[in-house]
């Protein structure tokens, strides 16, 4: 049993429990089982070098972070999806039931197999009041709270009341009946197989708020009321009567009942403990990566795009990394899964469909297509559920890739958020160890969705991202499909990481074979001496980008250059992992200042074609010997529905404007460049009369491809 506590303050109920289990002070030894223990517990609580007053990572037997709301259903679902003797008991408070995760988590049953997963027993707790005010669902009476669950597919049953006494017999005995229940309906479906989804037991429980706390502080009632939400009982240490109501409460749990004179734990309570690992505080589910093994891998070279040439044969990259994700669902399929919001075909990791299906747990009709109860591609339009059922997956110790378009990734950035700072602090904690690093696959990103228009084009994600520690994120942009495939081995190999990949799913120029790619994403960055002409002497300027369509338009830019400018020495820096170009002293795979000067000298212009937003370019480098020369193009916010060529058009990430902006800025160019100048500009507007008048882009630019072979015939 795996127990959840989603109510944002619900962390003394954990921290409590494991303490008079014992298994706390075998995390902490300092916190002892005697009254100097008892008294270092209470004092660290919510307390300057101590603990939070909610589930927090350092809470044994946690993996639900309780400060921000909405996750603890998700997460708890996302545990027990394959762990089959595993039942996780989830605390919903009836604050938290608002946002709009959780209310989408009540779902989760519709994906849950009984045969093959666990199960969850949800305890919505409806104490009435959230921080200043009452909640909805508390509000409602039980009859509408009953149509809803039961709609939800669920089977609630209703434990009400405010005397201690019965409430705890009448508590134990609805637990018992729940989890009867649960057994019938697992050895059911693994038994007789699975035929239809099972209306799984859930618990309504109604107490008051501040339940046995101070009835009346002050003249105001707090029982019962939002007033007990926070701290009923302030200023201590200057009102005597405070002080004197807070000891009647503590009083009233009459502890000399419950602890010996040395403060232990008297022994008749403390053998009602389970042992080992049955603790809630040493379930190894809650301590993920106890139970995490290895991922099973094929060789990705089995997979690789053969590239005769740079630049001459085209792919689908993500399709190319999907028949590599199949087989490692063959090979691991008890242990990964892939997530995303219904757009596991549209992202061309359709290979994945070839040998599994879509879990669904609803009915099937005939013209559905690659559903079944037994799938572990897991779909759902809401990308807030993914996120959840992906973490809560990973913390119990397996593994998993978040497949999503880039521009609504963001509608996650707070559960990111959340997890990133969970795998910063479990970094320093010792019991805890390492899990398998949150992946997540950007796809159908913002410079080929010029058919769906400006709302689906926000690179923004990767900006959000690398706010977080640099020992947690990780940022990649291969340019093709082969350092595709190898980023994608790496990250699904790495560890207490979150790993983002920016691929595209079009048809795209390949560019890199199989050595190449291996050798350029080993080193993350590197210069294309193919690609480039200044024969390893000191360039006029450098060519940089980073992803897959500023790299075409790079290439299309000095080709460009070759043509109007051959004297011109011109050198090509790719970059797949962005953390590259920070210092080493800033982030792990950071760049030391000797070797960024080396790729893009010291006092040289450098015009970057970035994928995203061009001020982080800017942000990462600032700290450079050469950041005075860097020019960046990227996303501008200049969005519609147009051609992809004209995408990147309006955003001046194009060869055009590239090769407008050396002619502007690179003082070797000489007399030549306003008459280079204005020949980009003619084909500019050329570019725009054609598009209006046929729809698509220009022939020239759209089967374009590098003219120049490789480097030997350079």
């Amino acid at each position: 049993m795996l127990y959840v506590t989603g109510p944002g303050h619900g962390g003394p109920g954990i921290v409590a429990n494991t303490y008079l289990e014992g298994s706390y002070t075998e995390h902490y030894p300092a916190i002892t089982q005697d009254a100097e223990g008892l008294r270092k517990l209470f004092r660290q609580f919510s307390f300057p070098g101590g603990i939070p007053s909610h589930t927090s990572p350092e809470t044994p037997g946690s993996i639900n972070e309780g400060g921000e709301l909405g996750y603890s259903l998700a997460h708890a679902y996302g545990a027990v999806f394959d762990n089959r003797d595993l039942i996780a008991c989830c605390v919903v408070g009836d604050g938290e039931a608002e946002t709009g995760t959780l209310a989408a988590s009540w779902h989760s049953t519709k994906f849950l197999n009984p045969a093959r997963d666990g199960a969850v027993l949800p305890v919505l707790h409806l104490n009435g009041y959230k921080i200043a005010g009452p909640t909805v669902l508390a509000r409602m009476p039980d009859d509408e709270i009953e149509s809803l669950f039961v709609g939800y597919g669920y089977a609630p049953v209703f434990v009400e009341g405010d005397e201690p006494e019965a409430m705890h017999q009448r508590m134990a005995a609805t637990l018992d009946d729940a989890l009867a229940e649960i057994q019938r309906i697992q050895q059911d479906a693994r038994e007789n197989g699975v035929t239809k989804r099972p209306r799984w037991p859930m618990i309504v429980l109604r107490s008051p708020k501040g339940w046995t706390g101070p009835a009346v502080v002050d003249g105001l009632q707090v029982e019962g009321t939002f007033r007990s939400h926070q701290v009923p009982l302030a200023e201590l240490a200057e009102n005597p009567e405070h002080l004197a109501m807070l000891e009647s409460w503590m009083r009233s749990y009459r502890p000399e009942e419950l602890f010996d004179e040395d403060g232990r734990l008297v022994p008749e309570l403390a053998a009602l403990a389970p042992e080992g690992e049955r603790r809630m505080g040493s379930n190894p589910h809650a301590n993920g990566g106890l139970l995490l093994k290895d991922l099973r891998m094929p060789d990705w070279r089995d997979y690789a795009v053969d590239v005769p040439a740079p630049g001459t044969v085209t792919a689908e990259a993500t399709r190319v990394m999907g028949r590599f994700l199949r087989d490692i669902m063959v090979t691991n399929s008890e242990t990964f899964r892939v997530v995303g919001p219904d757009e596991t075909a549209s992202n061309r990791l359709t290979a994945l469909f070839d040998v599994t299906d879509r879990a669904w747990m609803e009915p099937i009709i005939e013209s559905d297509s690659h559903l079944a109860p037994d799938g572990r591609v897991m779909e759902v339009l809401s990308e807030q559920l993914c996120q959840g059922w992906l973490e809560g997956y990973l913390l119990t110790g397996r593994h998993g890739l978040f497949s999503c378009y880039e521009a609504f990734i963001h509608i996650v950035d707070s559960m990111f958020n959340q997890h990133a700072k969970w795998l910063d602090i479990t970094r320093d904690i010792p019991w805890r160890r390492p899990i398998a690093s949150l992946n997540y696959l950007l796809t159908s990103h913002v410079w080929r969705q010029d058919h769906n228009g400006f709302s689906h084009q926000d690179p923004g994600f990767i900006d959000f991202v690398v706010n977080k520690k640099a020992e947690v994120v990780r940022v990649y942009l291969p340019p093709d499909a082969n350092t595709l495939l190898s980023v994608t081995d790496h990250c699904l190999r790495s560890r207490h990481y979150v790993n983002v990949i920016v691929a595209g799913k079009q048809p795209e120029l390949q560019y890199l074979d199989l050595d190449a790619a291996i050798k350029h994403t080993a080193a993350g960055i590197g210069i294309w001496e193919w690609a480039g002409n200044d024969q390893h002497a000191e360039p006029d300027v450098v060519m940089a980008c980073a992803g897959d369509v500023p790299t075409l338009e790079t290439l299309a830019a000095v080709d460009l250059l070759r043509q109007h400018l051959p004297e011109l020495r011109v050198r090509v820096v790719n970059v797949v992992d962005l953390m590259r170009l920070q210092p080493e002293r800033a982030h792990p795979h950071g760049l030391s200042d000797r070797a960024f000067d080396a790729l893009f000298t010291a006092d040289k212009p450098v015009i970057f074609a970035f994928h995203g937003y061009p001020w982080l370019i800017h942000r990462l480098t600032y700290s450079r010997t050469n950041h005075q020369s860097f020019h960046v193009r990227g996303f501008v916010e200049e969005g519609s529905t147009t051609t992809p060529f004209d995408m990147v058009v309006r955003n001046g990430l194009d060869r055009f404007h590239l090769v407008m902006d050396v002619a502007e800025r690179v003082p070797a160019v000489g007399p030549h460049g306003p008459h280079v100048h204005q020949t980009m500009r003619d084909r500019l507007i050329e570019h725009g009369e054609y598009i209006i008048q046929h729809g698509q882009d220009l022939p020239a630019v759209h089967d374009w491809t590098w003219p120049y072979g490789p480097a030997t015939d350079a």
